[in-house]
């Protein structure tokens, strides 16, 4: 995850190249206009090339019924024995046309239209300047947004999240014009397509920010990631802190040492280097953080 580079991050894609037509293969024994005369055909050669052509057949049959059932195949929770480790997850939601298989399926495209959550929170935090946000997810995400809202509430209103600093507040608001930023739930091929707006890679697998927009991932709200060791509860705390750190501002760091907690933007999406997971900035009411990462 990132804010000038994918954010826990992943990763992008190019276009295949065009290749170029190859000339025919020329007869230099006789002249073009006059053609090869064929060579008599002997009766098992033809039932030899009967059987070739009904094996090519079969063969691409087979193929295309492969073609059909092995993508579900493919597109596997990260946790399954076929998807093991980031990178692999990362190829199965990379795939990603239509809905996600796996304990609770979900899509991964969406109409790229989204629905904003109703309604105002509180003003949370203690002094400093107030940060207004909104919150809006995809339709046909199979998402709440008001429900989404509401965890985005508990996170960012809770004292050991940024609003630890005592120099900032936050509050959700409904009205676009009041935001200073907007959170999006969006699934895996919106939020590619928004974070690219940005000038930033993500392989239709970690979320982003760019200036004035925190861009959740379904894919990763809904499964986290493989390795974490902690609570999908916990990555979704880590994502949203994460995130919306970079639009206050804070750039990545680095894992402090093995078995240290990891600093809420280290991009714990990619692996925890040693470190153990973590959510927030704040860590027994003091700011936690490791070295910055120069460049990101």
């Amino acid at each position: 995850m990132t804010s000038s580079s994918p954010s826990d991050p992943p990763a992008e894609t190019g276009t295949p190249s065009t290749r170029a037509s190859r000339p025919g293969r020329l007869d230099f024994d006789r002249p073009p206009d006059h053609p090869r005369p064929a060579a008599p055909v002997r009766p098992g050669l033809r039932r030899m090339r009967r059987r070739r052509r009904r094996t090519v057949l079969l063969l691409v049959a087979l193929l295309a019924l492969g073609g059909a059932v092995g993508l579900t195949e493919l597109v596997r929770r990260p946790g399954d024995p076929a998807a093991v480790g980031a990178g692999n997850a990362r190829l199965a939601n990379g795939l990603g046309a239509g809905v996600h298989e796996g304990a609770t399926a979900y899509p991964t495209e969406g109409s790229g239209s989204f629905a904003a959550a109703d309604g105002r929170s509180s003003v949370r935090g203690y002094d400093g300047p107030l940060h207004r946000y909104r919150v809006e997810v995809e339709q046909d995400s199979g998402q709440d947004a008001d429900a989404f809202a509401a965890t985005v509430d508990a996170v960012l209103g809770d004292r050991r999240s940024w609003i630890a600093s005592g120099e900032l507040r936050v509050q959700r608001v409904t009205e676009a014009a009041a935001a200073d930023f907007t959170i999006y739930l969006a699934t895996a091929a919106t939020s590619e397509r928004m974070c690219a707006e940005g000038g930033l890679i993500t392989e239709r697998y970690t979320s982003c920010r760019v200036p004035g927009r925190v861009i959740i991932n379904l894919a990763r709200w809904m499964e986290g990631v493989p390795d974490y060791g902690a609570p999908l509860e916990v990555y979704r705390t880590y994502v949203i802190n994460h995130e919306v750190g970079h639009e206050l501002g804070e750039l990545h760091q680095a894992c402090p040492g093995p078995g240290q907690p990891a600093p809420v933007m280290q991009q714990q999406t990619y692996g925890l280097d040693g470190c153990v997971a973590n959510a927030w900035p704040y860590v027994d009411g003091a700011r936690y953080e490791g070295e910055p990462i120069e460049g990101l």
